[in-house]
Parts: structure tokens; sequence; C-alpha cells
């Protein structure tokens, strides 16, 4: 079978949990179509960010990469169109705080999502899931793991669907920040399946 990495982060900033750690660690294993999915946490620190995702990626010899982060007060579901090689932002979990700096030296400025975001975004939405393409994938660590999965599929020989996925809070990160939107764990978990099922009926 093909090889899916998703990936996840842990807890950052105000918010002392994660659910998009909950959903890859459900995930994991799952048979999709003809992908199986292999599931990993990423640390939220500029970093270790990075050189993690790429030593998983060389264990695992992905075929496909999702990466899911929160977007804490959006109300959607939102694939990213592009990554930008920039990081800038607030304080990561080891206290750095990045300005105006180049992800990769000589690397592109940008690189656009290759999963088909179009049409997880309309499955989405036939399935009452609510969900729209993102232009913005901030400068934070959202955007540094996509840009570098993107720069990674780009030069290799054998093409490497590669993208990044926003999920809204869950209730209980919503309970716990205050007036935010947010899901049912449930509900996110079936948002994140179904856009793999998408990628999977390509």
């Amino acid at each position: 079978m093909k090889k899916l990495l998703l990936t996840g982060f842990e807890p950052f900033l105000k918010f002392s949990l994660n659910p998009t750690m909950k959903i890859v660690e459900a995930l994991h294993g799952m048979e999709i179509g003809q992908y199986v999915i292999h599931s990993e946490v990423l640390p939220v620190e500029f970093e270790k960010s990075g050189p993690t995702l790429m030593n998983h990626i060389e264990k695992i010899q992905p075929d496909a990469i999702i990466s899911l982060g929160l977007a804490g007060g959006r109300s959607k579901i939102t694939p990213e169109r592009i990554a930008i090689n920039v990081n800038d932002g607030p304080k990561d979990n080891s206290g750095y705080a990045p300005v105006d700096e180049v992800i990769i030296e000589g690397g592109a400025d940008g690189y656009f999502s290759t999963l088909p975001i179009r049409e997880m975004v309309e499955t989405l939405n036939d399935a009452r899931l609510p969900a729209k393409i993102s232009n913005t994938a901030g400068a934070y660590l959202c955007n540094n793991v996509m840009y570098r999965a993107l720069h990674y599929a780009n030069k290799q020989q054998t093409p490497i669907k590669a993208g990044f996925i926003h999920i809204p809070a869950s209730h209980e990160l919503a309970i716990e920040q205050g007036a935010i939107p947010s899901w049912s764990e449930e509900d996110l978990k079936n948002g994140v399946l179904t856009c793999i099922r998408v990628l999977a009926e390509e």
C-alpha cells in the first residue's frame, strides 16, 4: 500500500491542548483507499520541527504528506493554498521568536499545496462540514512545516502530494479559551478523514 504521513502538533502558546494530537493518534494505522496512515506529533519549536519532520519522512518514505494545525478562532476546516519561505511570529515552546527569518536559504519564495484542496473543500461542504480554502498559513510553525514538506516534495523525482490543513478548536478547548468557534472531536476527525478520502480517490 501507499503510505501517508499525517502530522499534528503538541500544545502551544495559550492552548493547553491541541486537537490535532488526538486526531493523528486516533487515525494511526488506519487504511483509507490505497493509503495506510503513519501518524506523528511534531514539536512547536522552530529549530526542532523541521528536522523532526524530515526524520519522519526519511524513515517512512511517504507517498503523500498531510500536516494538521490548530487555527483557534477559525470556524471552518481550511486547507492551505500556499507556504512562504519566512519564519516570523510569537515565541515557540522553547521561547524563540524569529523575525523575518528565511526557512531554507536558496529555497523558492513560496510553494503551492499539491493536495486536491478544491475537491476537499467541496466534499467537506457537501458533507455539511464547513470548509474553505485559506490563502495564508501565516508565518508560524504551521507555515514552516508546510514549506519544508513542499520543498522536499519539489526536489523528488517521484511526485509526492503534500500540504497543510488547519482545523478549528475542539469543544474541550473552547471551554478553556472562551468565545472561540469550536467543533466536536468527532466532526474534526471526520473532516480530516474526508480530506484523506478525497486524496485517496485521485
